[in-house]
């Protein structure tokens, strides 16, 4: 009996990532527990996707705080060539 490994949230954020697909990796990556001194860009970043108008009432650039969410995820996961 030939049995595939189930495919970890890990392995669909880096495919999320290598495939460009930025509001999915951000919406999974913010459902992640442990994102170290990420996490709270992650998570910013997240928001500023769902809720723009939102923060850019509280003074907030969502395009900034989406590009260093993005920025935070390639540290976290930089993109692998031995796939």
């Amino acid at each position: 009996m030939n049995r595939a490994f189930p495919i970890t949230k890990t392995r669909r954020l880096r495919d999320l990532i290598a495939a460009g697909d930025w509001d999915r990796a951000l919406s999974l990556a913010n459902t992640f527990r442990h994102l170290g001194p990420h996490r709270d860009t992650i998570r910013l970043a997240h928001e500023c996707r769902v809720h723009p108008r939102f923060y850019r009432g509280l003074g907030r650039d969502p395009e900034a705080a989406t590009a260093a969410g993005i920025a935070a995820l390639l540290q976290l996961y930089p993109e692998r060539h031995d796939k």
